[in-house]
């Protein structure tokens, strides 16, 4: 009789867990879902890459850019990354820092060695083309989990992945998007895809991630991101490699004087 009472006692919490997972809003399964894709990314450190940046017109033109990037995790807050462009050479010497916060607007500066000058990036240009590209501003600051409400839309299939898709609206009213939805892997919760919607909550730009490796046995990060705009049909295609983490980067190294001190 003990023993059948607790197996009653057992199954009644099984299905009482269900049900309080169940009960939760599709906000409140969203904010789940982001939170776990933050999570399973959080403790790298920093880390160093090398870019390639191809942007295509509507015509097919094309045009290359090479760039490295430098990133440093920030415990409590958003990180800071340093880019700096190495060619062509009419922009070589470029350099951009980005420091990514919580809550409140971003701080983002331009090194313009021509003009041998730092140029703010004002809150209300954040939603600007970077260097030309297809990508804002905005796109290339670290998603914290802050910065957006959520909501959970449905279970859903990309390229043959699982994934939950899942609305992120931003908190800050200059973004330039209404809303994004996002296609995340439902093993590994990292995107794969990212619809970007306008201030006209029309569809502007889907970003899609290629070529996933793993490092470290645990962070993955995307080989190719290619961002399409439907508006105007440029392209912009970054692609990563010689990905290095643990390199001791420091505060100083992502101050502005590193701006320019970047070569």
């Amino acid at each position: 009789m003990k023993k059948l009472i607790y197996v009653w006692s057992m199954s009644v919490l099984v299905l009482a867990q269900i049900s309080v997972a169940s009960a939760a809003t599709p906000e409140e399964r969203g904010r789940e879902i982001a939170v776990e894709v933050d999570a399973r990314d959080r403790g790298f450190g920093d880390f160093e890459a090398e870019l390639s940046m191809t942007l295509s017109n509507r015509h097919g033109q094309e045009s290359e850019r090479s760039m490295r990037n430098k990133t440093l995790e920030v415990d409590g807050d958003g990180d800071k990354s340093l880019i700096i462009f190495d060619n062509p050479r009419d922009i070589s010497g470029t350099a951009f820092l980005s420091f990514t916060h919580k809550s409140g607007p971003d701080d983002q500066w331009l090194y313009l060695p021509a003009l041998k000058r730092v140029k703010r990036i004002a809150s209300n240009n954040k939603s600007g083309p970077f260097m030309g590209s297809e990508f804002a501003y905005e796109d290339i600051s670290s998603q914290e989990v802050e910065k957006y409400t959520y909501k959970y839309i449905r279970d859903e299939e990309f390229e043959g992945k699982p994934c939950f898709v899942v609305e992120y609206y931003p908190v800050d009213p200059k973004s330039g998007y209404t809303r994004q939805v996002t296609w995340i892997d439902q093993q590994e919760y990292i995107f794969h895809k990212v619809d970007y919607y306008d201030r006209k909550d029309d569809l502007l730009k889907t970003l899609v991630f290629k070529n996933y490796k793993q490092y470290l046995d645990k962070y993955w990060r995307a080989e190719k991101m290619s961002m399409v705009n439907h508006q105007t049909g440029k392209e912009t295609l970054l692609t990563w490699s010689g990905y290095q983490f643990a390199n001791g980067f420091t505060e100083r190294d992502f101050d502005q004087n590193a701006l320019k001190r970047a070569r």
